[in-house]
This record gives C-alpha cells, sequence and structure tokens, in this order.
C-alpha cells in the first residue's frame, strides 16, 4: 500500500493529523503522535496521557466518531522555504482501538514499546493500560516531494 519512498516519508515526520467523521458530518483533525508498523500497511496512535479534557480515553471525541464511523484519514506533510521540498501523503482507511487485554493485548504490547523507541516522553506515560488507535490504511494519495 505504501510505496519504500513514501514509508520513508511518513517514517521520518515526528507528527501527522488524523481526522474522524464528527456526528454531524463535518471532519474532525488532531495532531497525533504514531508509529507505523514495520510489515503490514498500519498506522498507531496512542490515546496517551498529555492533557485533555476527558480522563477516560475512551470518551474521547475522535473514540467515540470511529465508534459511529471507522473512516478516518491520516495527513503527513513536510512545510519546507524551499517549495520544491514540499510534500504530503493523506492515508485513508478504517480505524479500530486496539485494547490492552484480551486478543490484542499481545500486539498492544509490541506497540507500545515502539511509541517508546520513537518518542522518548512516552516512557513516563501509562502506554499499557490505554487503548491505541489502529488505522488500517487502504488508500494513499501524494503530493509533491515525497521520494516517488
Amino acid at each position: 500500500m505504501l510505496t519504500e519512498a513514501q514509508r520513508a516519508f511518513v517514517d521520518g515526520a515526528r507528527r501527522a493529523v488524523l481526522a474522524t467523521i464528527a456526528l454531524d458530518g463535518r471532519p474532525r483533525p488532531v495532531p497525533i503522535c504514531f508509529v507505523l508498523d514495520v510489515l503490514r500497511p498500519i498506522l498507531y496512535t496512542p490515546l496517551d496521557e498529555k492533557p485533555k479534557e476527558l480522563d477516560n480515553p475512551r470518551l474521547l471525541a475522535r473514540v467515540l466518531d470511529i465508534g459511529r464511523d471507522p473512516r478516518v484519514s491520516v495527513l503527513v506533510d513536510r512545510w519546507d522555504e524551499d517549495w520544491s521540498r514540499l510534500g504530503w501523503i493523506r492515508m485513508t482507511g478504517a480505524a479500530t482501538l486496539l485494547e490492552p487485554e484480551g486478543a490484542d493485548a499481545e500486539e498492544h504490547e509490541i506497540v507500545v514499546a515502539m511509541l517508546r523507541l520513537r518518542y522518548e516522553p512516552y516512557w513516563e506515560h501509562d502506554l499499557e493500560t490505554r487503548p491505541i488507535i489502529r488505522v488500517t490504511i487502504e488508500q494513499t494519495t501524494s503530493w509533491g516531494a515525497v521520494g516517488d
């Protein structure tokens, strides 16, 4: 699904924007931290402990949106004053929650380790007990200098 060049572009980014579909049908974008699965077209983003309006991550608007409609988009972009370096990749797919217990436990544990290797502040977060959003990428669109 992702070319090698697209994967390198996404892997080089420190943040992305996840857009879910709100109850009224409008897009609901939110900046995210993320990791890509090494072999499969899957992106993971944690429901971490950064300050939020709600303590329960399962009640966050993006989680409720995904429960109603799993269709999401993730945008990774690069800005540069040298416009020949501008580029973006939009990945669309279906999102689910990866739970820390039950059938998802092993995958969840691996993803927590991947997130901690990528983002040092996550060593201080209790990711083991919080769900993670799993996006199965179904389509990609890219533009500009993404290495294709």
